[in-house]
């Protein structure tokens, strides 16, 4: 694929394909009272924020956005890692994954 085949797509998509992909995942976090949709939804949230930084690094010429998307995986990958441990023992303790029920938690 050529420079020129990379370019034919103007920024101005790409940045609302970026901010489509953000509030989808933001209406998710905020609607839905599923943890594991709650986690579905900031990942969403995550990748339209890493292609928006890849496309920045694109237009601009450099290797930052890229940079940039490493760093997001991995951090999405930590977060991941430790919301799911906390969801399992949450399911275990409670036995439901509502945000409702999870809401009255006390000691």
């Amino acid at each position: 694929m050529t420079d020129q085949a990379l370019m034919a797509l103007p920024v101005s998509h790409g940045l609302i394909f970026a901010a489509a992909l953000f509030c989808v995942g933001l209406a998710g976090v905020l609607i839905r009272r599923n943890v594991i949709f709650m986690l579905m939804s900031l990942e969403l949230m995550l990748n339209g924020a890493a292609f928006a930084f890849v496309l920045a690094g694109a237009v601009h010429g450099n290797a930052d956005g890229q940079v940039m998307f490493v760093l997001i995986l991995t951090l999405a990958a930590a977060e991941i890692a430790v919301a799911l441990a906390l969801v399992v023992h949450l399911f275990h303790w409670r036995r439901s994954l509502d945000m409702d029920a999870l809401d009255e938690v006390r000691d």
